[in-house]
Formats: structure tokens, C-alpha cells, sequence
């Protein structure tokens, strides 16, 4: 039987694993840090009828400008943001994709700081372009100084930073940012797959004369659109007109714009949701010390809570409950999604029946 080693597949490649959240039918899905909470049936209805009038046009190919949904999602995120500021992809990670194939690849270089997303250093590897980590300060938080000095001593062509930062929760103070941007000649992405969470500013706000600034969305999580896959990006239009010299033909189906439109038409009955989702994430915050575990503070849909004695051990026995949470690979911590009042319950219970 032939195998990866028989195949002449790129050297950087050969070892690797693919990316892959553990995918199991239990009852209590926490590790990926979905919506857990249904849309909306009306909503549901007006995102069908959407889809069901696309339809009636898949024989021809979609607009390859997304037009519709670019002015949709200017319009969501507001800060005088106009269509041609906006890019949209098959979700956040082809986003990033496109990013790396327009201002990285082989030869380039893109500083990260892990913990942080997974999918940073493996979009980059899968595009050519050299990973470079950077350790955080305390607490896994970033502050200036930390970051430009990494700026200035890996000298990258890309920076990205993660505000909230997954999987650890951390926000990510503007002046950060600035930092960043005023101490790199190269590109700086803010992450911001996690942003309706926060309470604090977004990078939004930095970006008019800043053109070398990109701030990343997902409709994945705030929007409870995960099956959809719709990432998108607000830049100056310059950086758009790259993203557009690397995007496969018509990379955005008919049905996906119709149905992001759709749902954006709705935004305030979908993120009526995160009020909910926030509760439930403040909720395990303050329950966990009591049950003996260290939450990190969060602003994202998610908790990384410490002193756990046996990672592997706890996830296990939890799975074997029907509650899938996430093994982040960091020591003594698990991560779990904050979902429905009724998973909480749920959770906790078990959390402290086993721990």
C-alpha cells in the first residue's frame, strides 16, 4: 500500500500531520469553541429562502466580487470601513491563506506568538513561508516592549497577533498594535476571530493610515456560522487588490454570499446570543477555582483553565462522560467552549463529580 514516504510530495511537508480537532457524536461538544446555541428560526427561515432563490442561478458562476456581501459586512463592522476595504474567503483560515500568498511564501518569514492558533504556523508551512515563534510575557499576555523587541530582533516579513488570543482567552491592548505596525516596514494581521466577546476596542480603529494593518473576522463563532465557513477582512483597498492576485476564480459560492447576506441582515437577533455565551464563559471563571482549577481571564467564547494534574487523564474521563472539551497541548490546562447554560450545567457537574 503506498504511503506519504513514497510520494514526492515538498520536502518542508514530509513529517507534518494534518490539522484535526478530535470529531466525536458526544453529547457535549465543547473543544472547538463553536456557537453552541441554534440560529434563530426566523432567521433560519430567511437565510433558506436565500439560499433557495441562489439556486434558481447556480448554473451561472457567482459574483466574483461578492459585492452584496461586502457592502453587508462594511456596513456590520462600521469605523467608516467602506466595501472596498473588505475581503471575504471560505472562512477565516483561507483568509489568512490568501494573506501569506500575497505577502509570504517562500523566502518570507511570519512572526507568531504561541501559544496562539495552530492553524498560523500551519498555513504558513503550507504556503512556504518560515514560522517564527516568540515567547509571551506572564500570564501569556503581550506587551509592547515584548513585541517590538521581537519585531526588530527576527526581522519577519508578516506579523500576526491574536486579540483575544486563542487558546489562552488573553485581549490585546491597541497600543500593542501600534507598536507593532510602527516597528515592522511589513505587514501586521490582528486576528480577531473572537472580537464580539470582547469588551475592550478593536483593532478597527487603527486601521484609516495604516495601510500595512490587516484585521481578520470569522462569521464561525459570534454568528453561530461554523457550517457556513465565512472569514473576512478589513484592509486598506491596496492590500485587496493583492488578496485578488492569489484567490482561486470565483472562490465564494453563490450560496455561501446569500447566505452570509442573509444572516447579516440579522446581525442584532444573531449576536443576541453572545450576551449568553459571555455568561456562561464569566460562569465557569468564577466556578472553577472552587472545584480546584486556575481559569486564565478571557474575552473570546472560551475558557484555559490551570491545575489540572493530568491533562490526558481529566480529558478523558470527561469523554467518557459525553463531554468533549480541548487538550491544547499546554501542560497541567485544558480549554473549554463556553456553550448553553444547560452544557455548563453539565461541566461543571462532572468536573466536580471527577475531579
Amino acid at each position: 500500500m503506498t504511503s506519504l514516504d513514497d510520494l514526492p510530495i515538498r520536502d518542508d511537508l514530509r513529517g507534518l500531520k494534518p490539522y484535526g480537532a478530535p470529531q466525536e457524536p458526544v453529547p457535549v461538544q465543547l473543544n472547538v469553541n463553536e456557537n453552541t446555541h441554534p440560529i434563530p428560526e426566523a432567521v433560519a427561515t430567511d437565510i433558506v429562502m436565500s439560499l433557495a432563490q441562489a439556486v434558481l442561478g447556480a448554473n451561472r458562476y457567482p459574483d466574483r466580487e461578492f459585492t452584496s456581501l461586502r457592502e453587508s459586512l462594511s456596513a456590520y463592522l462600521g469605523h467608516g470601513l467602506a466595501p472596498e476595504n473588505i475581503w471575504a474567503a471560505n472562512g477565516s483560515n483561507e483568509v489568512l491563506q490568501h494573506v501569506l500568498q500575497a505577502f509570504g511564501g517562500p523566502g518570507r518569514s511570519v512572526l507568531g506568538f504561541p501559544p496562539t492558533y495552530s492553524m498560523h504556523s500551519i498555513i504558513a508551512s503550507g504556503t512556504g513561508t518560515r514560522w517564527v515563534p516568540a515567547d509571551r510575557d506572564q500570564e501569556y499576555t503581550l506587551s509592547a516592549e515584548t513585541v517590538v523587541a521581537a519585531i526588530e530582533r527576527e526581522q519577519t516579513d508578516i506579523v500576526f497577533l491574536c486579540s483575544p488570543n486563542n487558546p489562552t482567552g488573553t485581549p490585546l491592548d491597541l497600543d500593542v498594535i501600534a507598536a507593532a505596525y510602527n516597528a515592522t516596514d511589513g505587514i501586521v494581521l490582528v486576528d480577531e476571530a473572537y472580537a464580539e466577546f470582547a469588551d475592550g476596542d478593536t483593532a478597527l480603529t487603527l486601521l484609516e493610515g495604516r495601510p500595512r494593518l490587516l484585521v481578520s473576522r470569522t462569521m464561525s463563532k459570534a454568528f453561530a456560522f461554523a457550517g457556513i465557513r465565512l472569514g473576512y477582512l478589513a484592509a486598506d483597498p491596496a492590500v485587496i487588490d493583492a488578496l485578488r492576485l492569489v484567490r482561486l476564480p470565483y472562490h465564494l459560492s453563490s450560496l455561501t454570499q446569500a447566505a452570509a447576506v442573509a444572516a447579516l441582515a440579522h446581525s442584532s437577533e444573531m449576536l443576541a446570543m453572545v450576551d449568553d455565551i459571555k455568561r456562561q464563559r464569566d460562569r465557569m471563571i468564577e466556578a472553577l477555582p472552587a472545584l480546584g482549577y486556575l481559569p486564565l481571564p478571557s474575552a473570546a467564547n472560551f475558557v484555559l483553565f490551570g491545575g489540572v494534574a493530568n491533562s490526558h487523564d481529566l480529558f478523558v474521563k470527561l469523554f467518557n462522560e459525553g463531554i468533549l472539551i480541548r487538550d491544547v497541548g499546554i501542560p497541567h490546562h485544558l480549554r473549554v467552549t463556553a456553550g448553553t447554560e444547560a452544557e455548563t450545567d453539565i461541566f461543571l457537574e462532572a468536573l466536580a463529580r471527577l475531579g
